[in-house]
């Protein structure tokens, strides 16, 4: 996403920019991780620092062409001269990148800061169609629908899957995903096969669609997503199970012997 936020102001591909990970030998202090932002807050400060790059490979490239910067244009790869007796002329990133180095007051380098004043919230809604063995108490879900309001998502495709993700975990937090302990504290659910999570195969169909919005504060429109996908499949499934069985659960997960209990109730 911050490749893609990067590349979008600098006007080229994905390939040509490299992301490095958080590392306390080159990374800028940070005051902490308190939400996930990584597209809101820290894609707002990539779009910032992108910005200010690209004036700055303008105003060297306009500087070697012996042009106003007003008269040059960027196109990712070189900057070109629009207008004047240097119209068509042309200086690649490669020679604005050397040039910075050697005897230039521009340095083509940038960092930024962003901070928000405000943290406009996504919006998701959910609806559940479930399957329930009355006799047995075994549920399943058949099929899941959602809609997301992330502002305007930079990347539709992580997007969904992210969501689908967030899905998937709600399901298992509300049908099968349970610790329990014996009497002198040793955990039942020690390993992936009583430790229950949904895989693709434990579900039917997921339909994802987007609420389009702007979000004014955000990269290109964006907000976040990361935490509300997560939300709405805890209630929904559970009232598509309550209306089931006839009974209202109050303790997740909601596994096959609450559902039979209630119904012999």
């Amino acid at each position: 996403i911050l490749a893609q936020i990067a590349a979008e102001v600098l006007e080229c591909s994905t390939d040509d920019i490299s992301v490095f990970g958080a590392d306390t030998d080159i990374s800028p202090y940070d005051s902490g991780s308190y939400a996930s932002s990584t597209t809101y807050v820290t894609g707002k400060a990539v779009e910032k620092c992108a910005l200010e790059l690209r004036d700055r490979i303008e105003k060297l490239g306009a500087k070697m062409l012996g042009c106003e910067k007003c008269d040059v244009t960027f196109d990712g790869k070189k900057v070109i001269c629009e207008s004047g007796e240097n119209k068509d002329k042309c200086v690649t990133l490669a020679d604005i990148s050397t040039a910075s180095m050697c005897g230039n007051d521009i340095a083509l380098s940038v960092t930024n800061t962003h901070t928000s004043p405000i943290s406009p919230p996504p919006f998701m809604v959910g609806a559940a169609e479930v399957e329930v063995d009355l006799l047995t108490g075994e549920s399943r879900v058949v099929e899941y629908d959602a809609c997301v309001d992330c502002g305007t998502p930079v990347n539709p495709n992580l997007a969904r899957v992210q969501a689908e993700g967030g899905i998937l975990q709600g399901i298992g937090m509300t049908m099968s995903e349970n610790i329990t302990y014996s009497d002198k504290g040793k955990l039942y659910e020690n390993s992936f096969l009583q430790y229950k999570i949904p895989s693709r195969m434990d579900i039917g169909h997921i339909n994802v669609e987007f609420e389009s919005s702007y979000e004014n504060a955000g990269p290109f429109g964006a907000k976040s997503i990361g935490e509300v996908v997560i939300n709405t499949p805890l209630p929904a499934i559970t009232d598509a199970l309550s209306h089931a069985a006839g009974k209202r659960f109050y303790e997740l997960p909601i596994t096959p012997d609450q559902i039979a209990m209630a119904r012999q109730k």
